[in-house]
């Protein structure tokens, strides 16, 4: 009996550690059913980040915006999540303006939008209305940024909270998101706000109805400097769109500064009837003082084409012409007969206080099959491009005044009046380009300006999938007759109706526009210096 105790006692001894042993071994963790504890923060950490990314996006775009008076306007501004800035003012039906007045991840629309025609009306008929809207048109802006950047942050945070909530169901975790979308949210807005450039407004970029521009824009001498300049730009165009929105017929002008001449370059018509009536706009609505037409108006040169020539006289300003290649002796003696036409044929002119020397082209090549794609500057056309540049600069040394503006139709023969003249026009390409020539030692600095086609090409611009578009550019000059701002008008090709217009400042005239050197052609047929694609070869194109 006592030896079947012991043993049951043996037994149940041995029993006990190793029941003992299971249960340490169930407590410990199972480590190859749960991933190292390493990971399981990391990966927290990363959803935390996910949550809060979408979080700030849905909160932006859900809360983002906020409705404000401007004006007799009823504003809507909108922020959207952006990787460079910058600000959209919509002015429907009439365009819009681009400006680059940020850095950071915030994109801000403005939105003018219902027009009350009662306040309106009130600006319009008492100047007082004007000066106190104009007066608290900044004023409104502000505080009307200042509550979207508001309204957008607290629906940033709360978006986050709501979304993390239903990811981690953890009151840590939402107070986790919901702080690192508050940082990223208002970091976002102080990049934004520190970064603002309040001259930006010197080079907008306007889309839209042409008839708006003048209006809009400004005159060349009044573009913001500073902020205070800024402002005087905003409350300038809360009474001016006021108007154009009360009368469209009877558009506000805005007056040029005392000394400023303005200068319209077009080039190469072709035939375009579309193009007067362009040009008509613009001289009535910029208030051009001279046209300069740097050739192919036509283009066969037939007596039959010289009929198209009358509308010069039509637009009652000087106009400044030179031959082109598609031009002929015919087409520039039925220019010359319009009452306010002058004719440059290596010989100069002073016009509204600039004195401008021009040459025509030496070419006479309306077919353009004569000169096939690709053929390049052969010897003898670049000699004849070359010689033409170096009779005009020969004559631009010997002229008793200083000469302003030298006018060639090819820009491969701008190369010899480098230095001689602070700027010279030229089209012939079907392409817009601004560059410098190859500056002489101790010779002042030359800026070539390409214009595009003011006639769209005319019948071979629709020979592509998309028409040539029409293009112009009214350049502003000041008192010491330097180029100092220039605007470039771009119209959609025959058919459509998109009208841009960018305005370009020049910081220091003398020096003139900050762009690259444009190498040129010389004697012994070098190619030229525009590539096909932009510009075409001299001989290719009219």
């Amino acid at each position: 009996m006592d030896g079947q105790e012991n043993e049951q006692r043996s037994t149940g001894d041995e029993a006990a550690p190793a029941t003992g042993r299971a249960r340490r071994w169930a407590s410990r963790p199972r480590r190859n059913g749960r991933p190292p504890g390493w990971l399981r923060r990391l990966g927290t950490v990363l959803a935390l980040l996910v949550v809060t990314l979408a979080g700030v996006v849905g909160g932006t775009y859900a809360g983002g915006h906020v409705s404000t008076d401007i004006g007799p306007f009823r504003a809507q501004l909108n922020l959207s999540p952006s990787l460079s800035g910058g600000t959209t003012v919509d002015v429907p039906p009439l365009g819009a303006l681009l400006l680059d007045s940020h850095d950071g991840p915030a994109y801000l629309t403005v939105e003018l939008g219902a027009l009350d025609q009662r306040r309106t009306e009130a600006l319009i008929d008492d100047p007082a209305s004007i000066s106190r809207a104009s007066q608290s048109a900044v004023e409104d802006v502000r505080s009307g940024v200042m509550r979207l950047g508001l309204r957008t942050l607290a629906s940033v945070v709360l978006a986050t909270l709501l979304l993390a909530g239903l990811v981690f169901r953890d009151v840590r975790r939402m107070a986790w998101a919901g702080g690192l979308a508050f940082v990223v949210g208002a970091g976002s807005l102080g990049l934004a706000a520190a970064t603002v450039r309040p001259q930006a407004i010197e080079e907008p970029r306007y889309e839209g109805l042409l008839v708006n521009a003048p209006a809009i824009v400004g005159d060349a001498r009044r573009i913001a400097n500073d902020y205070t300049r800024y402002a005087e730009q905003l409350q300038r165009l809360v009474g001016n769109v006021s108007k154009l929105y009360t009368t469209v017929s009877s558009l506000p002008l805005v007056q040029p500064s005392p000394g400023t001449t303005r200068v319209l370059h077009v080039s190469d018509m072709h035939l375009n009837p579309t193009g007067w009536q362009l040009i008509r706009t613009v001289v009535e609505q910029f208030n051009i003082d001279v046209v300069i037409d740097t050739g192919d108006i036509t283009d066969w040169g037939s007596e039959p084409e010289a009929s198209f020539v009358g509308s010069i006289g039509l637009l009652k300003k000087p106009y400044v012409y030179i031959r082109g290649n598609h031009d002929s002796a015919k087409t520039a003696a039925a220019v010359d007969q319009q009452p306010n036409a002058i004719v440059l044929d290596n010989s100069t002119v002073t016009v509204s206080g600039l004195t401008i020397a021009g040459i025509g082209d030496p070419r006479f090549t309306p077919d353009k099959e004569t000169s096939p794609a690709g053929s390049g500057l052969t010897k003898q056309v670049a000699d004849q491009v070359i010689g033409t540049g170096e009779q005009l600069a020969t004559t631009v040394n010997r002229s008793p005044r200083k000469v302003d503006i030298a006018l060639v139709h090819d820009p491969a023969s701008a190369g010899p009046l480098s230095g001689t003249c602070p700027l010279v026009l030229a089209g012939h390409a079907h392409a817009r380009q601004v560059s410098k020539l190859p500056q002489l030692p101790g010779k002042q600095p030359t800026t070539l300006m390409v214009e595009g086609s003011t006639g769209g090409a005319g019948l071979r611009g629709l020979e592509g999938e998309k028409p040539t578009p029409l293009t112009m550019s009214v350049l502003y000059f000041d008192q010491q007759k330097l180029l100092q701002a220039y605007d470039d008008i771009t119209v959609g090709g025959t058919g459509q109706s998109q009208v841009n217009l960018e305005r370009h400042v020049i910081q220091d005239p003398k020096k003139g526009d900050q762009v690259p050197v444009t190498p040129t052609p010389t004697r012994g047929g070098s190619e030229s210096p525009f590539p096909p694609s932009s510009s075409p070869s001299p001989t290719t194109t009219g």
